[in-house]
């Protein structure tokens, strides 16, 4: 009878336990983003940190090199079908902040484009006096003249709304304009706006985000917008996906009120209420092709298996919602996963990985089932839908591997020919290296894939200097990619590269993914440190050769890492990180994760979190491998106070470590080329100094 009241007791002393740590943390004053202390004390870490690697021979020598591939002029400008030709946003040393221009079709896929420009950012910016960073625009069809431009200020997820003319090249007088907000904003015609947004009153999530849509007309007010959908503020956020006809016509509107991370009610908006549609909760909208609405769920349901491709007609659903049938497009395998999918005018292409190498599909629907072609793209590497429209069925894709530069593919899906337009020029000497595919046993046996980029002379002596990268989390897929700043300022220098497909991703799809959720996080961190033992076990390399890398997610996972098997490193790369586990919650945008991590304001929650979070989980006398902890003070995603709180830790226990924090960029980090190289120099010279030296 005693062993009732164990658990509960020791987990109520748990709770407790953290409380009191968050009350007596001496480090919350770092949470404080524009704090005037805590900006003094990243002044002061980032001098230090610059001392050390700026001062290093082989800093300069990086710079110039990363400068050369991020404002080459030579890369493959990225498209976006508009209004007949191609769209692009173009950033190089000139135009840092960057120019959206146009050209035709044709002319874009020719060797050298005539692009006219239709706004300039850098032009904008210094006008303005304002940092802008663009965050892309959404056209109204079908003349996608008319279109939302969204800047934000340095980086910032929270962006500013300004309708602007594509044709007369101008933001329009007296136009649509939305104050800066973590906020959506959608056409319903040219003279009304559906939008989410801070309104007052309460009306964000406790994430942040928007759980109240507006019908906004032109000519009124913004704060006279008609409410036509409300969600809770226990929400994550409320969304719009829009349903449209190849002609632009707005067939529907379907509001995806995400309850949580990954569990979604969607509804219908009609003129007289908001319809509640029987999609079950894990579920992504994916696409709207031939009066079909596409989705994949995450969950099994009914007669369908999680991972599966289905469409509803959008016309069962407006008749009778209950009555509706779903119609299944592909059920992947147990080594596949569809990573994207995407409309054209009359057919649906659809991403697959298999293995994690990626495959393009073409499907069409018919009366009782979909039919499917697979497309000549590249084998053995990593595809992607790039751009299509629902005004055609032309669309463009991408192909790119490891030692493979990245290829551009313009098809036609309703033929299936595609054929190669455009190649990027190799970024560094590929024939010294191979790529190879692993897998290892987990600690619980499951067999984890890695990919192995390394040098094809080499000594089996434990002695080459590999840096490990992992995410593991949010179902998101790393499959091969050509980086060309990692062959040239690391794999050209004699050094190797991984990527560790764990748990936690979505290389599988659904089931991947949720093997590693919540109480099951452990699982990723265990797949990680199994990569690297079978890396040393081979003796490829050893601990001192060894670094790990991660971002975001991937700071989660880095940091615990270092923390829970420091014996396997010798450096880590902490990016823009969550660490403090046990208040990410508190800390923008971090309720909205509560899906993925778990909640520690909950008794068990916060039991099997604290476990594993790297803040809490630091112990005096441990030798840790120095790490280099990097974030951003414009990031608001994830908080800058998570990087700050674990060096200010470090530091106050007598331990080695790096810290910088740019001032401007944002979560992505990646905003501002010139940035961008210097971001990966300093990366590269503290990877140097740890495994090359």
């Amino acid at each position: 009878m005693g062993r009732l009241f164990v658990a509960p007791l020791l987990t109520g002393l748990l709770t407790a336990s953290v409380a009191v740590a968050a009350e007596e943390d001496p480090f919350l004053w770092l949470e404080e983003v524009e704090g005037p202390r805590a900006l003094e004390w990243v002044r002061a870490q980032n001098a230090r940190t610059l001392e050390v690697l700026e001062k290093d021979p082989r800093f300069e020598p990086f710079l110039q090199e990363a400068l050369s591939i991020y404002t080459a002029t030579d890369r493959i400008p990225a498209p976006k079908f508009r209004a007949g030709g191609v769209d692009n946003f173009w950033q190089d040393r000139a135009n840092p902040r960057g120019v959206w221009r146009q050209a035709s079709t044709d002319s874009y896929t020719g060797a050298q484009p005539s692009w006219e420009t239709v706004l300039d950012v850098d032009a904008l910016a210094k006008a303005e006096g304002q940092p802008w960073i663009f965050k892309g625009t959404d056209c109204l069809p079908p003349a996608d003249q008319r279109c939302l431009v969204s800047l934000s200020n340095g980086g910032k997820d929270a962006v500013e709304v300004r309708e602007f003319d594509a044709t007369a090249k101008q933001f329009v007088e007296g136009g649509f304009r939305i104050p800066e907000g973590k906020q959506s904003s959608e056409w319903l015609d040219a003279d009304t706006l559906l939008v989410g947004r801070d309104w007052g009153g309460g009306t964000l999530t406790e994430s942040g985000y928007p759980f109240v849509l507006k019908r906004w007309k032109r000519g009124t007010p913004l704060e006279s917008a008609t409410e036509v959908f409300r969600g809770e503020p226990t929400d994550v956020s409320a969304s719009a996906f829009l349903l449209r006809a190849p002609e632009g016509q707005l067939q529907g509107v379907i509001v995806n009120r995400a309850v949580t991370f990954f569990e979604s009610e969607l509804w219908l908006l009609t003129d007289a209420a908001p319809v509640r549609l029987p999609f079950p909760r894990k579920v992504s909208l994916r696409a709207f092709v031939q009066g079909q609405v596409v989705f994949t769920i995450e969950e099994d349901w009914g007669r369908f298996k999680q991972g599966a491709l289905l469409a509803y007609p959008l016309a069962a659903l407006k008749e009778d919602p209950a009555k509706a049938k779903p119609t299944l497009i592909l059920q992947p395998g147990p080594r596949q996963a569809i990573e994207s999918v995407a409309g054209t005018r009359n057919k649906l292409l659809v991403n697959l990985y298999e293995d994690v190498k990626g495959t393009l599909e073409v499907y069409s629907p018919g009366k009782s089932r979909w039919t499917r072609a697979r497309l000549g793209m590249p084998r053995n590497a990593s595809v992607d839908i790039v751009a299509t429209s629902s005004s055609h069925d032309r669309f463009f894709a991408g192909a790119e591997g490891f030692l493979a530069p990245t290829s551009l593919w313009l098809g036609d899906a309703s033929t299936k020919a595609v054929k190669q337009v455009k190649s990027l020029p190799a970024r560094f000497d590929a024939s010294t290296h191979v790529v190879e595919q692993h897998w290892v046993a987990s600690k619980d046996k499951t067999k984890v894939p890695y990919f192995l980029v390394r040098p094809k002379k080499l000594k089996w002596d434990g002695s080459t200097p590999t840096v490990v990268y992992g995410y593991g989390g949010f179902q998101v897929s790393k499959p091969p990619e050509y980086l060309p700043q990692v062959g040239k300022l690391w794999l050209e220098r004699g050094g190797a590269y991984v990527i560790a497909n764990i748990r936690g991703g979505g290389e599988f799809g659904p089931r991947w993914h949720q093997a590693a959720l919540r109480e099951q996080r452990q699982h990723a961190f265990d797949d990680f440190a199994a990569v690297i033992e079978d890396l040393e076990r081979k003796k490829f390399t050893s601990p001192r050769r060894v670094a790990i890398y991660g971002r975001s997610n991937g700071g989660v996972l880095t940091s615990v890492v270092m923390t829970q098997r420091p014996e396997l490193l010798n450096g880590a790369v902490i990016e823009s990180p969550l660490i403090d586990m046990l208040r990410y919650h508190k800390l923008p945008a971090g309720a909205s994760w509560v899906g993925e991590y778990g909640n520690p304001e909950v008794p068990g929650d916060a039991a099997f979190i604290a476990k594993y979070s790297a803040y809490q989980n630091l112990k005096p006398g441990v030798r840790y491998p120095k790490p280099y902890i990097t974030t951003n003070t414009k990031d608001d995603r994830v908080h800058p106070g998570h990087a700050r709180k674990f060096a200010a830790k470090l530091e106050s226990m007598g331990l080695p470590y790096l810290y910088y924090e740019n001032t401007d960029g944002g979560h992505s980090n990646d905003a501002d080329p010139v940035l961008n190289a210097r971001r990966w120099a300093l990366h590269h010279v503290y990877l140097s100094q740890q495994l090359m030296d």
